[in-house]
């Protein structure tokens, strides 16, 4: 975001990822999806490709780096909750218990971090959370039918025409200014995070199931915090780690239950 503006980064980051998974399905000759596939892919793309990274960049605008990451340390219990309604999987009670206390301490912080009220970041993170659960179940379920990089290969592919005319439409309208560390950030942001990461995320949650799979996020909040510290500067505030290992805590048990 220090060179690009909320909807032209998340509207070029999917454009240059769709061009690297359809050069990989076209060199590959991997043949189209099944038409029943297709409304998955499609909750995919709009979960995943579109919808949370322009949730969460737009948060960013107003929230650090690590505010936001506690926040989405909700995600794995998030998905959990979207796989149990969608596949009819039905939790103990123990597990709800503990996904409860981690959406307490998640409250709290960000009740606590924003003066007393909630924010309109706050808003555009918590409906980030519920468009990747979507997003990661559909996916996860597609990945038991199909290989996990054809699931968000196919995705990314169908959301290439919505992003290009986002793109030159934001381009247009928001101010760019190319710096060495932005165009890094967005081409880690197309490659690593939007497509790679994806493939072997949508993978492993195929292999060992999508509640067991959405647990191994449980680093992801530290990671990001320490991340944050190191690459952007940011100053962490006491309560942000310890709601972090918190949340942790609370979908360990989750996990064990």
């Amino acid at each position: 975001m220090e060179s690009f503006g909320p909807w032209s980064l998340v509207a070029v980051r999917s454009v240059l990822a769709a061009l690297v998974a359809g050069s990989c399905l076209l060199a590959l000759r991997v043949p189209l999806p099944e038409r029943r596939h297709l409304p998955g892919l499609a909750v995919v793309g709009a979960g995943v490709v579109l919808g949370f990274p322009l949730l969460t960049t737009l948060a960013l605008r107003t929230s650090s780096t690590a505010h936001a990451a506690v926040v989405v340390g909700l995600l794995p219990l998030t998905t959990a909750a979207c796989s149990a309604l969608r596949t009819g999987h039905r939790p103990t009670r123990r597990f709800w218990l503990a996904a409860l206390a981690g959406a307490a301490a998640v409250l709290a912080f960000t009740v606590g971090q924003s003066g007393g009220a909630l924010t309109a970041a706050d808003g555009y993170l918590f409906a980030a959370l519920l468009v990747c659960a979507a997003g990661y179940t559909e996916g996860g379920r597609l990945a038991r039918v199909m290989p996990g990089w054809h699931v968000i290969g196919w995705a990314l592919v169908l959301c290439l025409p919505l992003g290009t005319a986002a793109a030159a439409l934001a381009l247009t309208h928001e101010p760019v200014h190319l710096t060495g560390h932005g165009v890094a950030g967005l081409l880690w942001l197309a490659v690593g995070s939007q497509f790679l990461g994806l493939v072997v995320w949508y993978r492993g949650m195929a292999a060992v199931g999508i509640p067991k799979a959405s647990q191994l996020q449980l680093a992801q909040p530290l990671l990001t915090l320490v991340w944050s510290a190191l690459l952007l500067g940011e100053r962490l505030t006491v309560a942000a780690p310890l709601t972090a290992v918190a949340v942790l805590v609370c979908i360990a048990v989750t996990q064990r239950s």
